[in-house]
């Protein structure tokens, strides 16, 4: 446990957490990249989540961080999509009427290939498809853009870990370039960012969640990142995050998700977080950086 505070011990720190606040980033001098604003599954307000055109909206945007998720298929490729299910942003139930509960898994990658997943959002992106995770990295390096990996649900992909590592490797994205500056692998699951930082200890990695400060000095251990829902914490909790210091001895960082308004975007900027996650990246830019 590494913390950056004068409490001799976790419960004393604990205590005087509200009393020893350090200076957040939002009081500190402005910074036209503080705090952080990280596109969600691509600009999703403005084109399908988790698509190249998402991707692709944000950099027109000119966001150079973006968020994706990925899930594996019956076949064993890597596929972005958020659900662990195709309906809700394909057309699968049409293409597939008697597979249902259309399960990701059980589809193999071909099969996906196939389906429609710009139309749900509007007709203007009638036939995106679902990116496969190579593919994916692909879109965003040519764009030279930034991004923050969520693996989900991977108690349904045994292995999911190493196979992500792999496919980021193949695609250069685990040169030190990359994993100083331009990579972040999430999870809600601390075993799976627990797995990541012991296969590759140089890569950045997150926690989706707001432990409890009791449990800080473990998630420290593995997680450079704590990204919480903006419903659940507050400058406390953001400046008791900052007070401990990471794997890679440096301060704790928060990820905020998932904000859309400028009322909560500067609520939590005046936290001092280190990043905002959200799907109208340009509403959060103009009200933290204005």
């Amino acid at each position: 446990m590494h913390v950056r505070a004068v409490a001799a011990s976790t419960t004393a720190f604990m205590g005087a957490a509200v009393l020893l606040l350090p200076t957040s980033a939002a009081q500190a001098a402005p910074d036209a990249d503080n705090p952080l604003v990280v596109a969600h599954r691509g600009a999703s307000a403005y084109a399908p989540e988790n698509t190249l055109a998402a991707v692709d909206k944000a950099d027109d945007m000119g966001f150079a961080w973006v968020e994706n998720d990925v899930q594996r298929t019956k076949d064993g490729r890597l596929v972005v999509l958020h659900d662990a299910t195709l309906a809700r942003t394909t057309n699968v139930e049409e293409i597939y009427p008697g597979r249902a509960p259309w399960n990701v898994r059980d589809f193999t990658a071909a099969e996906i290939a196939r389906l429609d997943a710009g139309s749900w959002f509007s007709s203007r992106y009638a036939g995106a498809r679902v990116p496969t995770l190579q593919q994916y990295m692909r879109r965003v390096s040519r764009n030279h853009q930034k991004l923050v990996l969520e693996i989900k649900n991977p108690q349904l992909y045994p292995g999911i870990e190493r196979q992500t590592l792999k496919v980021l490797s193949n695609e250069g994205w685990l040169s030190p370039w990359h994993l100083r500056k331009r990579l972040v692998i999430q999870s809600f699951s601390a075993d799976t960012v627990r797995k990541v930082h012991q296969l590759r200890p140089a890569v950045k990695t997150g926690f989706l969640g707001a432990p409890a400060i009791a449990d800080l000095p473990e998630y420290a251990t593995f997680a450079d990142q704590i990204n919480s829902s903006y419903t659940t914490i507050s400058q406390a909790y953001v400046s008791t995050i900052h007070a401990f210091e990471g794997p890679h001895g440096k301060p704790l960082e928060i990820l905020t998700w998932t904000v859309n308004d400028a009322a909560n975007a500067r609520r939590v900027a005046r936290y001092g977080v280190d990043g905002i996650i959200t799907n109208k990246p340009d509403v959060i830019k103009r009200a933290t950086q204005g």
